[in-house]
């Protein structure tokens, strides 16, 4: 069966709109929905004007496809239309998505005339807004065949569980996005910043093994495009040599991959630990709140003790004074370290896991925090501060 992405290619090739000033009406709502969607891609400064604007192609099949695209990622949605004239025309998408907002529900008419002008009509409102030449807006690529198919609440909580730990150094081009690995029967998304690590695992079927960089930007993207889909969404991911894919239904993001080769995480990953400790991740997160609001606030460092039955935390700075936590917890062992109390607080507000497993070594030695019980395993490596 062919997929939506399919279909919207064989309508574009069978018959393609070649005029330049189209006349169709869609609904406001409709309009509003795809147009917060594709605006994530448009372009905010001002270096190429074009990459500011929307493209719209009104389409014979009854649809309005919306395209928008800063070169790095392109996002395409459509909704459907009521279409006396097909073509093509841009428009800037920030004016657009802020005015047809405030237009009250029902039918909105759209005329572009040769001068790239269009005039917006909607109950007693008329509005002109200038657009620009749709010959140089750029094209995108499109989606190949399906590698793998993926639910959108699985995707977005592997996201969710690794990008907090991709870098933000520029200078670190590699570790600017995540790493997507496919293989049969496992999905997984892998992210560091030099200082920590996480790995998502899913179960997954997939038709070939792959490996894709892909940028922060187009994970965050994705994240609204699954949250603005139907619950029981499939995402369709596909490649090509640059690109990669997420189609949902009739939308579906392009982002380019990122190049160079990503860390060998498996060799970063501890052999054994020394011990353990288990606690409340509620319990363990309000606590390690509470003392980060007394630690420096460069490094936001404190002190972990792990002991006889308790995690002790410890922050302190001249300015601010000192706090001293503790939290009941299973320990087998001991050991006391540093830690950034925002690394720690990302894993535990990305997992859902009502305990947490901390795996320890020495007071050099990196730890692993997992989710207790997790089938599919979630774990963040955190490397320790000095103290």
């Amino acid at each position: 069966m062919a997929t939506a992405v399919t279909t919207i290619r064989r309508e574009t090739a069978k018959a393609a709109p070649v005029s330049l000033t189209p006349h169709f009406s869609v609904n406001r709502n409709d309009l509003v929905r795809e147009l917060s969607l594709a605006i994530g891609a448009v372009e905010k400064r001002s270096t190429i004007p074009i990459l500011g604007n929307v493209k719209l192609e009104a389409s014979d099949f009854g649809h309005l496809a919306i395209t928008a695209t800063d070169l790095e990622i392109g996002l395409s949605c459509r909704c459907d239309a009521t279409v006396k004239k097909p073509g093509f025309a841009t428009l800037p998408a920030k004016r657009l998505l802020d005015y047809v907002r405030l237009l009250p529900e029902g039918p909105i008419g759209f005329t572009f005339g040769d001068t790239q002008w269009a005039t917006i009509t909607a109950g007693r409102s008329k509005t002109r807004i200038p657009g620009m030449s749709v010959e140089s807006f750029p094209d995108l690529p499109s989606p190949g065949e399906t590698t793998c198919s993926i639910p959108a609440k699985t995707i977005a909580r592997l996201i969710q569980q690794t990008s907090y730990a991709i870098s933000m150094e520029e200078s670190r081009f590699t570790l600017g996005g995540a790493l997507f690995e496919i293989h049969a029967g496992n999905l997984r998304m892998v992210a560091t910043d030099g200082h920590r690590l996480t790995v998502a695992n899913c179960a997954g079927q997939a038709r070939k093994d792959d490996k894709n960089l892909i940028p922060r930007k187009a994970l965050t993207e994705l994240i609204r495009f699954t949250s603005a889909a139907p619950a029981d969404s499939t995402v369709e991911f596909s490649t090509d040599d640059n690109h990669v894919f997420f189609a949902i239904g009739d939308r579906v993001m392009t982002s380019r991959r990122l190049s160079g080769s990503f860390p060998d995480y498996a060799r970063i990953l501890p052999a054994s630990f020394l011990g353990t400790a288990t606690a409340n991740r509620l319990e363990l997160r309000a606590a390690i709140t509470r003392a980060r609001g007394f630690a420096d606030e460069r490094s936001h460092a404190m002190k972990v003790v792990i002991a006889e039955g308790q995690i002790a935390i410890f922050a302190n700075a001249l300015e601010s004074g000192d706090s001293e936590e503790t939290v009941s917890a299973e320990v087998n062992g001991s050991v006391t370290m540093g830690f950034n109390a925002d690394y720690l607080l990302d894993f535990l507000g990305a997992t859902e896991a009502e305990r947490v497993v901390i795996s320890f070594g020495d007071d050099k030695a990196a730890i692993q925090l997992t989710p207790a019980g997790d089938d599919a395993p979630y774990l963040c490596i955190v490397m320790p501060l000095r103290i």
